[in-house]
C-alpha cells in the first residue's frame, strides 16, 4: 500500500503532529481506496505512513511488503486471503509476506508500510477488543502488541485525570490517539492525531479524560 504523494516528514529528527482528522483524503491508484498520507518516502515500496479509507467492496491488488506492513483497523472490517479483521484489530506481516486485500463492508485503516528490520520475521494477528490489559506504570493499563530489540508496540489505557512522570524517548516515540484525548505541555491531541517525537525528545504527558492511544518506541533511533 502506497500513497501518491512526494517525500514528506522523513525527517526523523524533527517532532511532527498531524490531527488526521482534519486532513483531506487523497485518491490511490486503487479505485475505492483513499489515503490521508502522514509520512511519505518518494520511491516504489518505500516507507509509508497513512490512514487509509477502503470503500465498501474495495479491493487492493496483490503486493509484497519487502520490508512489512503494521496495520491497525480504526473502522470497519478489513480481509485479505487469510482472514477477516474487524476494527480494533492489530496485524503485522513481516518482511518478504505479500497479501491481497479488500473490505466487504468498507473500513478505514492505520498503516506503516516497509519500516522493519529484515530480520523480524514475525508476523502477529490481534483483535485488542478480546486481549487482556496488563498493569502499567501509576493507573495506565498496556498491552503489548509486538517487541524486536529495543523497539515497542502497544496499546495503552489512560485513565481520566492520569498525569504520567515527565520522561525522555530514547529511541523516539510515535503515538496515535484512537479515544478520548492526549495532553503534554506543549499541546492537546484529540482522536485521529498522530505525533511523532524524535530520538532523546522529552514531555510530561497527561488526560483529563479517558484515553486510549497505540504507542510504538524505540524504533527512530538515528543512523551510526
Amino acid at each position: 500500500m502506497e500513497s501518491t504523494v512526494e517525500n514528506f516528514n522523513m525527517d526523523f529528527t524533527s517532532k511532527v503532529v498531524i490531527n488526521s482528522a482534519e486532513q483531506p483524503w487523497l485518491e490511490s491508484p486503487m479505485a475505492g481506496v483513499e489515503r490521508k498520507p502522514l509520512a511519505r518516502e518518494n520511491r516504489e515500496s518505500g516507507h509509508a505512513t497513512s490512514i487509509v479509507r477502503y470503500q465498501t467492496g474495495a479491493n487492493f491488488s496483490a503486493h509484497q511488503h519487502p520490508l512489512g506492513e503494521e496495520i491497525f483497523v480504526l473502522e470497519g472490517v478489513f480481509s485479505d486471503e487469510h482472514g477477516d479483521y474487524p476494527a480494533g484489530s492489530y496485524i503485522r506481516n513481516p518482511p518478504g509476506s505479500s497479501h491481497s486485500p479488500f473490505s466487504k463492508e468498507g473500513c478505514v485503516l492505520f498503516v506503516k508500510l516497509n519500516q522493519f528490520d529484515r530480520r523480524d520475521g514475525e508476523e502477529v494477528r490481534v483483535n485488542t477488543l478480546e486481549a487482556a490489559w496488563r498493569p502499567g506504570i501509576g493507573g495506565l493499563q498496556v498491552m503489548p502488541l509486538h517487541d524486536f530489540e529495543g523497539q515497542h508496540t502497544a496499546l495503552v489505557k489512560w485513565p481520566a485525570n492520569e498525569v504520567f512522570q515527565p520522561h525522555q524517548h530514547f529511541g523516539g516515540e510515535e503515538i496515535l490517539v484512537l479515544s478520548g484525548q492526549f495532553e503534554d505541555q506543549y499541546g492537546q491531541y484529540p482522536v485521529g492525531s498522530w505525533i511523532r517525537s524524535p530520538h532523546q525528545s522529552s514531555h510530561h504527558p497527561f488526560v483529563v479524560e479517558e484515553t486510549v492511544i497505540l504507542v510504538k518506541v524505540g524504533h527512530l533511533m538515528p543512523a551510526p
